[in-house]
């Protein structure tokens, strides 16, 4: 008989979530953490990665913090290495590390550009190779953090729109390319979340929470605890026969026209 609790069981399986110290991140490590996985937070912070990684032990689970720049290719393989070295193995990797420039295009440099653009996808693209040779020995998980910028446009958020999109196409192309390796390759778009980012948000462009409330079926921002379920599912068994998607974890708000 089927056991269908089992097959959401991480225990054993080794994680690594970049930018997993706050916000989503941390609302995915915990939740991984929770069903039994080893967690490794990956971002710059490595005082606040040590502080994620107290919170998530004193919740009963196993973390490791590892001080790493994903913009940086040198520092991303350096964090896989030493992952490698402590577990000798990698089943599951959240590309969750992300940052916005909040300008209209025409204000926006090129430099500005390429930042969004270097942290957002090419550490993701960057992450995903660097990790491959292990996942492949014994297949794996990689979730993508997108954004429901990657279905709608944005005249603040050009760069970061972008960059989402190429995440979603990413996805997708890895997917395909590495289906025959047992690695599932999947997306979730997040919503209006109640994290750092959007708090600079709601500061900067009056009436955005009255907006989102009201275009938000479920009436409420997302937390970073209603993504640790859906990484949860996508990192283990239960999602072996599920690649290539990106699905949105909004509160109906992608759903609803008005």
């Amino acid at each position: 008989m089927l056991n269908v609790m089992k097959l959401f069981d991480l225990s054993g399986k080794v994680a690594i979530v970049t930018g997993g110290n706050s916000g989503i991140g941390f609302g995915i490590a915990r939740g991984l953490t929770e069903a039994g996985a080893t967690v490794v937070i990956a971002a710059r912070n490595l005082g606040r990665s040590l502080e994620a990684v107290k919170a998530l032990e004193a919740n009963g689970g196993t973390a490791l913090a590892v001080a790493c720049d994903v913009s940086d290719k040198a520092s991303i393989q350096k964090m896989v290495d030493t992952v490698v070295t402590r577990f000798s193995r990698i089943d599951i990797l959240v590309n969750n590390a992300g940052i916005t420039v909040r300008k209209r295009p025409e204000d926006l440099s090129f430099e500005e550009w390429r930042s969004v653009l270097e942290t957002n996808l090419d550490s993701a693209f960057l992450c995903c190779n660097a990790c491959y040779p292990i996942m492949k020995l014994s297949g794996g998980k990689i979730i993508n953090n997108g954004s429901m910028l990657a279905l709608f446009g944005s005249a603040w958020g050009v760069a970061y729109a972008a960059s989402k999109g190429g995440v979603v196409q990413l996805t997708k192309s890895l997917a395909v390319a590495w289906a025959l390796d047992n690695i599932q390759v999947n997306c979730i778009l997040p919503g209006y979340v109640d994290t750092p980012l959007t708090v600079e948000a709601r500061a900067e462009i009056e009436g955005l929470s009255e907006k989102v409330l009201a275009r938000t079926p479920v009436k409420r921002w997302g937390l970073p605890e209603d993504f640790a379920g859906i990484a949860v599912f996508l990192a283990s068994a239960a999602s072996d026969f599920v690649t290539g998607t990106a699905i949105p974890v909004d509160g109906g708000f992608s759903a609803n026209m008005l």
